[in-house]
């Protein structure tokens, strides 16, 4: 085991260790001085930090890599490397130079945030959902899963409230598996990884071990694992494993990489029905 995962692995073990001596401490009541509870936490914060710290390490410094886009049809981005690098706020989980996109098929598609109601959405409202999802290159399937439920929207106030405050910390606890929900990732060669999350349940079409070609349907968008609304996670790694990888920078053949509510159209005819 490499010293990075010992430290993701530390890190959930000192959260998990902060939540029980909590609970047991108020159901108890004051078995123990309350800062002995928050050493744990402490502890969780600071692995925390050091370990996204040296997330932006050699494969940052590494040029862009180009490979086509995974999907087909209009679509429009959200957190994206474009404007801010660690895009997702985090260098964990090899995010550095990750981007999320939702399909847009016409102006106005798409469900808007809203502050109280409804408070969430059935997934066939977001037109991402169910979308096909291709290869970006030719690679080899090195992880693939779909065996998580696809989620309600979190896509309100209060639902979002929820995902920031209670869903994803307990999530983060119990390993990249949880937060990424259903996902693959391919082998491009060179050192390089392509991982898409967030995958419809039941959707994948290969397995691990299995070679595709670039352009070749891989899965269906789905809204598993940390998830606001359906929509693509893409990013490009270092390394297959969520808990060591670090991010490398990507370029969409044709299209770049698109800003932050960029529309964007990817060619294509993997999805001309549906």
């Amino acid at each position: 085991m490499s010293a990075r995962k010992a430290a993701m692995v530390l890190h959930r073990l000192c959260w998990l260790a902060f939540v029980v001596l909590l609970v047991a401490d108020v159901a108890a009541g004051r078995l123990v001085p309350f800062w002995v509870v928050l050493v744990p936490a402490a502890a969780a914060i600071l692995i925390g930090l050091l370990v996204d710290r040296r997330g932006a390490g050699p494969a940052a410094d590494r040029p862009a890599v180009e490979v086509g886009p995974p999907v087909t049809g209009r679509w429009s981005a959200l957190n994206s490397p474009a404007d801010k690098v660690p895009s997702h706020g985090t260098h964990g989980y090899g995010q550095t130079y990750a981007i999320d996109i939702v399909a847009e098929p016409e102006e106005g598609s798409r469900p808007p945030f809203r502050w109280l109601w409804p408070l969430a959405r059935s997934n066939r409202d977001f037109p991402a959902f169910g979308a096909p999802l291709v290869a970006v290159a030719d690679g080899t399937v090195v992880r693939a899963g779909d065996g998580m439920r696809d989620h309600l929207s979190r896509n309100s106030g209060p639902a979002l409230a929820y995902l920031l405050l209670v869903e994803a910390p307990l999530r983060d606890m119990a390993g990249a598996r949880w937060i990424v929900g259903n996902h693959l990732v391919l082998d491009l060669g060179d050192g390089t990884y392509a991982a898409y999350a967030h995958l419809r349940r039941g959707s994948l079409q290969v397995r691990a071990g299995d070679t595709v070609r670039a352009g070749q349907m891989l899965a269906r968008c789905g809204n598993s694992g940390n998830s606001t609304e359906p929509h693509v996670h893409f990013q490009l790694m270092d390394h297959p494993d969520l808990d060591v990888a670090r991010g490398i920078p990507f370029t969409w053949r044709g299209i770049g990489v698109p800003a932050g509510g960029e529309i964007f159209a990817a060619g294509g005819d993997v999805g001309a029905d549906w």
